[in-house]
């Protein structure tokens, strides 16, 4: 989608009010699981200290859902790939994000599912949000790993940034089989992609009907995320 097709979604007042109704409806015990994943390759260095605050504000954005615990991944250089533990405290997974800085290397995405179809079979993760801007790997490989992220009803969320339409259309493809989503990422469009993270973070805690709930008020970015899930 080319970027003056990209609609923004204007800041909402109910927003925190909806996510801590969302929290309080789900029961204690039974916290959702999310995956954050990023390349932290060279090919995003040049955005990468404006793009790393917005993407730790996208963990920030997950703290009235007091019951979402979620874990931060990473690769970057040659082979380095880093998962943190799941954590309830989305302030210091932002503080681990801003740390994080880029290495030149090849993408690794295909270790990230792979890593996150382990963690879902140990126990069950309510999605995966993956944020990149290329693919040195096998489409092939990749949409059949994301086709078992489906096949187990573990969906990828994936924010593209960069406009590479190559790259586009196997990242859409991965999100289509997976049973999850795709968006562009657009550091100048940050009421956006916050309103999106807030819709996946919905999604994690409250399920597929709190999401359908939570787009039907919201903007068009959010309405076509909701759509692209397959809801039931």
């Amino acid at each position: 989608m080319a970027k003056d097709q990209r609609p923004v979604i204007a800041g909402s007042t109910d927003v925190d009010a909806f996510l801590k109704k969302v929290a309080s409806a789900k029961p204690a015990s039974g916290a959702g699981r999310l995956i954050f994943a990023l390349d932290a390759t060279a090919s995003r260095e040049a955005t990468w200290d404006q793009a790393s605050h917005l993407q730790s504000g996208m963990f920030e954005t997950t703290q009235a859902l007091g019951n979402l615990a979620l874990q931060l991944c990473y690769y970057r250089g040659y082979r380095e790939f880093e998962a943190s533990s799941f954590q309830t405290d989305s302030q210091n997974l932002a503080r681990e994000m801003l740390q994080v800085r880029c290495l030149g290397g090849l993408t690794q995405i295909r270790r990230v599912l792979e890593h996150g179809l382990v963690e879902h079979r140990a126990q069950r993760i309510a999605g995966l949000v993956f944020i990149g801007d290329a693919i040195e790997e096998s489409p092939d490989v990749l949409c059949h790993l994301a086709g078992q992220c489906g096949l187990l009803n573990l969906p990828l969320f994936i924010f593209q940034e960069g406009g590479d339409s190559a790259v586009q259309r196997v990242f859409q493809q991965m999100a289509q089989l997976s049973g999850g989503a795709w968006a562009p990422f657009n550091r100048e469009s940050a009421d956006s992609l916050r309103a999106l993270l807030q819709a996946v973070a919905v999604f994690a805690a409250g399920g597929r009907k709190a999401l359908a709930d939570y787009s039907a008020g919201k903007g068009t970015d959010v309405k076509r995320l909701t759509r692209q899930l397959r809801l039931t």
